[in-house]
C-alpha cells in the first residue's frame, strides 16, 4: 500500500530549525523525523513512499540521495575502509519524490500526486509532523470494515491546557484538563480510498470542505487512539522528542 507523506510546509513554528530546513528533517537522535515516520510505516511493510514536497525540497532530496546507512545500523569496517552493514535501513524502500508547490495547502498536494496512485484503491496519508505506535494493522481493519471513504486518527490533545464550558452569560460551567474530557484531535494518520479525490475541488484544503462532504455523505470515521501519539509543532515539542530519545523511551519505534 503507498504513502503519502505531507512535507511541504514551512513549519513557522519551529523557527530555531525550519529557517534554515524544512521541518520534516527535524532529527530526533540521529535521523529526521521523516525517517523515523517512514520506518514506522515500513515496519507493517508498506514500503513504497510519495513525498510531496514544497518548502526546501531540495534538502528533502538530498537526504535520501546521500543516506548514510552507518548512523543507525551496525556495520563492520575492514581492509582500510570497506563497510560491511550488518542490517539496513532503506534498501527496499521505493521514494517517489514530487514537487507540488511552495505554497500549496494540503488538499492540492495530494491532488498533485493523484497520478502516482493510480491503481491504488486504498492508501495511506499523513502530516509527517506526528509519531504515533499506533497498531496499523487494526486501524486499517477497523477502515475496511466501516466501508468508509477516509478515516483519520482521533487522538488526545497532548498539551496540557485547560477545556472550559461556559454559558451565554459568560459564567463558567466547568473547567478541567482537556485529556481528561472527551475532546479528540486530527493526529495526521489518515487512510483513504481512490474515491477521496472526487470530493476535492480546486483550492480545497483536505480537512476543511472535502471531509465535511463525507460526513453529509456518512463516509468518514475517526478511530479514537488513547495510545502514544506526539506532533513536532513546536521547538518545546523538539526537546520533549529529544528527551524520550536520551532517555530510550521511544514508543513510535514499533520495528525495535
Amino acid at each position: 500500500m503507498k504513502v503519502v507523506l505531507f512535507c511541504g510546509g514551512m513549519g513557522t513554528r519551529l523557527r530555531e530549525h525550519s529557517d534554515t530546513i524544512p521541518k520534516p528533517l527535524v532529527n530526533i537522535g540521529y535521523r529526521p523525523i521523516i525517517w523515523h515516520l517512514m520506518k514506522y510505516y515500513a515496519h507493517y511493510g508498506h514500503k513504497d513512499f510519495i513525498l510531496c514536497l514544497g518548502y526546501r525540497g531540495d534538502l528533502i532530496k538530498d537526504f535520501f540521495l546521500n543516506y548514510n546507512e552507518c548512523l543507525s545500523n551496525d556495520f563492520v569496517l575492514s581492509n582500510g575502509g570497506k563497510v560491511e552493514l550488518q542490517n539496513s535501513d532503506i534498501h527496499d524502500w521505493r521514494i517517489t519524490f514530487a514537487d507540488t508547490g511552495a505554497n500549496s495547502n494540503i488538499g492540492q498536494r495530494l491532488k498533485s500526486v493523484e497520478k502516482y496512485l493510480h491503481g491504488e484503491d486504498v492508501f495511506l496519508a499523513n502530516y509527517s509532523d506526528g509519531l504515533s505506535d499506533l497498531p496499523l494493522p487494526a486501524y486499517l481493519e477497523n477502515f475496511y470494515a466501516k466501508k468508509a471513504i477516509a478515516s483519520f486518527v482521533g487522538v488526545r490533545p497532548a498539551q496540557s491546557f485547560h477545556g472550559v464550558t461556559a454559558g451565554a452569560d459568560g459564567f463558567v460551567r466547568d473547567i478541567g484538563p482537556v485529556r481528561s474530557s472527551d475532546f479528540w484531535i486530527n493526529g495526521g494518520f489518515f487512510a483513504l480510498r481512490k474515491e477521496v479525490f472526487q470530493y476535492i475541488e480546486a483550492g480545497d484544503d483536505l480537512v476543511e470542505a472535502p471531509f465535511k462532504r463525507l460526513i453529509r455523505e456518512n463516509k468518514l470515521i475517526s478511530y479514537k487512539y488513547n495510545g502514544f501519539w506526539a506532533a513536532m509543532d513546536t521547538f518545546k515539542d523538539k526537546k520533549m522528542f529529544d528527551a524520550l530519545y536520551e532517555n530510550n523511551e521511544t514508543p513510535w519505534m514499533v520495528w525495535r
